[in-house]
């Protein structure tokens, strides 16, 4: 029997159990994966607190990316065969589909085969990090080449994707972290600046950078108070992406700066590209070449075995990663 990582209640990283549980069987429309690494994202620390968009059902999985190899089909899936290598698009219910495991059974609309140059640890750090920034700045901000993005949290996976997609299309990254430590892991990202919050007055250095501008993007996953300086760094008719909550404080609403500059401030998730077939295609097939040309290349900052899934989930909380954390099986 495979072991699948399961908890029976909401809470820290503790309440994660590894369980040996009867092998699932693919029914119509899903494949079977036996899984060799998983992508941990910040959704399923909030997904194990019950502080996500979807409330787990007791006990539950959990885990939106795992890369794998195909080892049974439902009947009537043609697009695969048993052998293929193949990763986890998120695009279905986490608590349903969890791929925390051995063995995971997933949508066969959710799975991708990846490139054979890439290993299956960078296999299970593609999807959720890159179409979340490609559906926020190719598909909806139509990113242009002079434009200046402003990308916080930056040292995330989806932080380090974000700077690859914007240099690949020419624009200018500034990256925000809060600590020194990753000031020079972000340059080195392709970041074109990197401003330390901690040290540096975020508004102040996003204008002097700007010559008095301000930037046209915003991309977010904090939210809470910093909505307002993010929203006093943002140009005129630009736009402020919200993809997260991480902010542990109510977000205000910087009423004032969006009307006087005629802002855009949208709340945004993956799920807005993956659902809709056209937008989906647009985002592999962007990814696809971005991973052949080398402009996107996944960075994997810690590898833990799964036997360590709680430790694993901690290292998430602390906020000390720099890329992807990945999980091997």
């Amino acid at each position: 029997m495979p072991k699948i990582v399961r908890f029976h209640e909401t809470g820290g990283p503790e309440v994660l159990q590894l369980e040996e549980l009867p092998l699932s069987e693919p029914g119509k429309g899903e494949v079977r994966l036996k899984v060799e690494a998983i992508g941990l994202n910040r959704a399923e620390i909030m997904f194990r607190k019950g502080q996500y968009l979807e409330t787990p059902q007791l006990p539950s999985r959990l885990g939106y990316e795992a890369a794998g190899i195909i080892d049974a089909m439902g009947s009537d899936v043609t697009d695969f065969q048993i052998g293929d290598r193949v990763s986890t698009i998120p695009s279905f219910s986490m608590g349903q589909y969890g791929v925390y495991g051995e063995s995971a059974v997933v949508p066969a609309s959710a799975a991708a085969k990846y490139p054979v140059s890439l290993s299956a640890s960078e296999g299970a750090a593609i999807w959720m990090q890159y179409m979340t920034a490609f559906g926020a700045l190719i598909e909806y901000a139509n990113m242009k080449k002079s434009d200046t993005v402003l990308i916080t949290a930056a040292s995330s996976s989806v932080g380090i994707a974000a700077i690859q997609i914007v240099k690949a299309a020419g624009g200018i990254a500034i990256a925000t972290t809060r600590g020194a430590d990753k000031k020079s892991f972000l340059t080195d990202a392709g970041a074109d600046h990197v401003i330390v919050t901690d040290e540096e007055d975020l508004v102040e250095k996003v204008m002097a950078l700007t010559n008095g501008a301000g930037v046209q993007i915003v991309f977010d996953p904090v939210a809470g108070p910093l909505l307002e300086q993010l929203a006093a760094a943002t140009a005129p008719g630009g736009i402020i992406f919200e993809y997260g909550a991480l902010a542990p404080h109510p977000t205000p609403f910087p009423l004032f700066p969006a009307l006087a500059k005629g802002l855009t401030i949208r709340g945004y998730t993956l799920f807005e590209i993956v659902k809709n077939p056209e937008m989906l295609k647009r985002g592999k097939d962007y990814i696809y070449k971005g991973l052949e040309s080398g402009s996107l290349k996944p960075i994997i900052d810690k590898t833990f075995p799964l036997a360590d899934i709680v430790e694993a989930h901690r290292y998430m909380a602390s906020n000390q990663q720099k890329g992807k954390i990945i999980v091997t099986v």
